[in-house]
């Protein structure tokens, strides 16, 4: 397959580019240092994303920022930045992609623990992953042309332990092969509207 990796020079998108690597094609999209530049915030980014990649097989989305703040400091302008780049980048991701994914292809997002395990802090970005859950759930039944979308919904990667543990007091990472795994199922898996919880 042909696999688009956008936010491929994260830690989870490596993870899911190693994984895939041997045995498809993969083009990684990201901010910088990628095969293609992309901008998840911008819709003019991300139409010129698809136009310079062309047909693919598979679109992957393992980046989206969110601000961790007190919900009593917040602003508007804070809580933005999820819906602009979690949220609404991975929703125009889709409606913008759709005619450039291959017939029976898939649209794989990220969501996260938090929208099921809450914690101080992450609110936004509770937000944005409890929204692309049911944005994926509901999308699932009007695909066209048998096209599927999943999300993945990791836990705190390990990876990532020493900057957000302040956070996650008592939570267990996980690697992040393992939900790059989770990926895997997505793209070569038949199962559609599904949400790949990573715990």
């Amino acid at each position: 397959m042909r696999i688009l990796v956008i936010g491929a020079t994260g830690t989870l998108g490596r993870a899911v580019v190693d994984r895939l690597k041997d045995t498809h094609e993969i083009i990684k999209a990201a901010r910088r240092g990628g095969d293609v530049t992309v901008d998840m915030t911008s819709t003019e980014s991300i139409a010129a994303m698809y136009e310079a990649v062309g047909k693919v097989d598979a679109v992957v989305v393992t980046a989206g920022s969110a601000k961790f703040l007190p919900l009593a400091d917040m602003t508007p302008e804070d809580n933005q930045v999820a819906i602009d780049g979690k949220l609404k980048g991975q929703v125009n991701i889709v409606l913008l992609g759709l005619n450039y994914v291959h017939d029976g292809g898939s649209f794989t997002l990220v969501s996260g623990i938090l929208m099921d395990d809450p914690i101080a802090q992450g609110t936004s970005s509770a937000m944005a992953n409890g929204a692309i859950r049911a944005f994926v759930k509901s999308a699932a039944i009007e695909m066209p042309r048998g096209i599927r979308i999943n999300t993945v919904s990791p836990n705190v990667l390990e990876e990532s332990w020493n900057d957000y543990a302040g956070y996650f007091a008592g939570f267990v990472p996980v690697p992040a092969g393992k939900a790059a795994a989770a990926y895997q199922k997505s793209i070569e898996g038949k199962q559609t509207g599904q949400c790949y919880e990573v715990y």
